[in-house]
């Protein structure tokens, strides 16, 4: 039986007298693409924090691809919020690709330049880059950025992909593209996929199961059994209503019909 590259055991983080989660037992499987969704403050970033070994839990083991957490860990790929560059940075797109295949050490280790090269335009060509990436990063849109993110976070060949609301400020084209190179690894690859966001919608038809935060608890199951009515208002302990309309999900609150973005800061503060 195929070891689960996730593995989260009765974990409990707290910070302070505040529980974010607590008996939160979760396992990824190859190949999987989970959805991490909630309000702000609930503690999904807070989780890739721990998967990415930059956050202890209170209570409770975490194992990825059989080892703990490290930031070292070149089976763990990592893809950040978009975030624009300084138009001023020079780095060019290939050197930033380069950094997800030996940034965490000096020199070229023992990969050879040609080996290196060979790596780093392969990775720029699986994300679709070869006309941009020879350039200045800084002079890039932010779609093009991310597309090197993608590549940089896939150049390592990771069994497991964390991902910290990638589409975060990129237009809807640019959202497709993205969640499609995200998917396709995990076709192609049987990577586990860890994708935070705030908007399921974008990424609904790739989702296998949903991990749902809110209120110091979670639900967990597919998109159907943890995106209704019912479960949200457990969560949320006041009156949710979800209605699916072409394919999407919208979350409609008490003060009327919400996109599913506007509901979470809403209910943030519903007692």
């Amino acid at each position: 039986m195929t070891v689960a590259p996730v593995q989260i055991e009765g974990a409990d983080l707290t910070f302070g007298t505040r529980t974010l989660w607590s008996g939160l037992d979760l396992e990824v499987r190859p190949g999987e693409f989970l959805a991490v969704l909630g309000p702000n403050g609930s503690g999904k970033t807070s989780l890739l924090r721990v998967l990415l070994g930059l956050q202890e839990l209170t209570a409770g083991s975490v194992r990825l691809v059989g080892h703990r957490p490290g930031r070292a860990n070149t089976r763990v790929g990592y893809i950040p919020q978009q975030r624009a560059m300084d138009e001023a940075l020079t780095m060019r797109g290939t050197d930033l690709v380069g950094l997800g295949l030996d940034g965490h050490r000096w020199g070229t280790g023992l990969r050879g330049l040609g080996e290196r090269r060979r790596r780093i335009a392969g990775a720029v060509a699986s994300v679709g880059a070869e006309s941009y990436a020879k350039g200045p990063v800084g002079r890039l849109s932010g779609g093009e950025q991310q597309r090197l993110r993608v590549a940089q976070a896939l150049i390592g060949e990771p069994e497991v992909l964390l991902c910290d609301e990638p589409l975060l400020s990129l237009d809807l084209a640019h959202q497709r593209a993205v969640s499609e190179l995200i998917d396709r690894r995990r076709r192609e690859a049987d990577t586990a996929i860890l994708f935070v966001t705030h908007e399921i919608n974008p990424i609904l038809s790739y989702v296998d199961r949903v991990l749902y935060l809110v209120n110091g608890e979670f639900r967990i199951g597919t998109p159907d059994e943890v995106m209704n009515s019912r479960t949200l208002s457990e969560l949320y302990r006041a009156r949710v209503e979800v209605i699916h309309v072409g394919g999407q999900i919208h979350v409609a609150g008490a003060h009327g019909a919400l996109c599913e973005e506007e509901a979470h800061h809403l209910d943030e503060h519903v007692p």
